[in-house]
């Protein structure tokens, strides 16, 4: 077995990974969901974010694997933050290196391995976003570069790390937070060829809710909101809350016809949370959605006010609806029946739904229906 080099930038190498703060810290969704991802994309036991300390190698989020960490002589990620490139090893046991490591001829047995290095943004590699798997397998161009994908977004996440890109309320991403991972996103759908739609949300009658429960009460309700979100859209498709009551949607290898579905499953959990929740109000939104046109695609600003608009075209139509329906003084009676999708206009709704593929598909990869984890 061959122990992994030191870097000749070790010591501000090191020096840039305890800055941030991250080693021992509780596990994370964002970096979870891009293991999980990972792990569906390229059909692996095993996918991890490691970063490499002085002595170890820590692990931020392990999926696959019951261990929070391995000593760094024995590390595979060691090795992968000494390149540039991804590291790939094929088949460790043909590889002089890794023949005779422990994590090779013991627990987790590994055959396979490839590792893409985490860079911060003064360059320095402080780990890797790295597959693991139990039998030999080849590794081609194209699975290199969806492999570089994730590891750009792993890196977004450590720079939020040290900027402010999460919600502090809601613990989704913020309006920074979700440009950001929204511009990487749409990238991997563009080189796939897949279809994406973007989705505003506007929580009605809101501003109710604070002046008669109070703010401690809607601040509940964009907790609860957002985790409901969090539960029916998919990992790769991408979460945020933009400020106030509006939050954001950016729906990964979707096409027209499967809105419904997803329209119809973001209602039926709030229909649900409504019926059980026995708060003295439902939680009452209105959507709007544009397809993402890749021959012509702006930025996420412009696709950003695009939908905006569309939404308060929604949101107009539905007040209109519930000023008619609820008695004066009222807050709000849902209109987010199950089944009931809310309507988008222009937007063709099929009759049935078959099935939604997950995100970014790899070969292998099974069709799941829509939000199931």
């Amino acid at each position: 077995m061959k122990a992994p080099d030191f870097p000749q930038n070790e010591v501000s190498r090191v020096a840039s990974l305890h800055d941030l703060n991250i080693l021992d810290t509780a596990a994370e969704e964002r970096f979870d969901r891009l293991t999980r991802l990972a792990r569906k994309m390229f059909s692996v036991p095993i996918a991890v974010v490691s970063l490499v300390d002085t002595n170890r190698q820590w692990f931020k989020s392990c999926m696959g694997l019951d261990a929070t960490g391995t000593g760094r002589d024995v590390s595979f990620c060691g090795h992968a933050i000494l390149q540039d490139e991804i590291l790939v090893i094929p088949n460790a046991l043909a590889d002089e290196r890794f023949h005779d490591n422990p994590l090779v001829t013991g627990e987790p047995n590994i055959r396979f391995y490839a590792g893409c290095p985490l860079r911060l943004g003064n360059g320095e590699k402080v780990g890797t976003l790295c597959i693991i798997d139990r039998e030999a397998r080849e590794f081609g161009e194209d699975d290199k570069a969806l492999l570089r994908d994730l590891a750009q977004m792993a890196e977004l996440e450590l720079t939020a790390v040290q900027q402010a890109t999460t919600d502090e309320l809601t613990k989704i991403s913020n309006r920074r937070g979700f440009q950001t991972l929204s511009k990487y996103a749409l990238d991997v759908c563009r080189r796939q060829r897949h279809g994406a739609w973007l989705m505003m949300i506007d929580l009605d009658r809101f501003k109710a809710i604070n002046d008669t429960y109070g703010h401690a009460e809607g601040d509940f309700v964009l907790v609860t909101y957002a985790a409901i979100m969090a539960r029916v859209f998919r990992d790769s498709d991408v979460i945020g809350r933009l400020g106030g009551d509006e939050f954001a949607v950016l729906l990964t290898n979707t096409e027209a016809g499967q809105l419904k579905a997803i329209l119809d499953r973001l209602a039926q959990a709030v229909a649900e949370h409504n019926a059980t929740a026995g708060r003295g109000y439902d939680i009452l939104y209105s959507a709007g959605t544009t397809p993402i046109d890749h021959g012509r695609l702006g930025s996420v600003t412009e696709l950003l006010t695009e939908a905006d608009s569309r939404m308060y075209i929604e949101k107009k139509r539905r007040h209109a609806e519930q000023d008619a329906d609820l008695p004066s003084g009222q807050i709000g009676a849902s209109k987010c029946r199950p089944g009931g999708a809310q309507r988008i206009p222009g937007i063709p709704l099929p009759n049935d739904y078959q099935g939604i593929p997950p995100a970014l598909s790899m070969p292998g990869l099974k069709a799941a229906p829509y939000g199931l984890q």
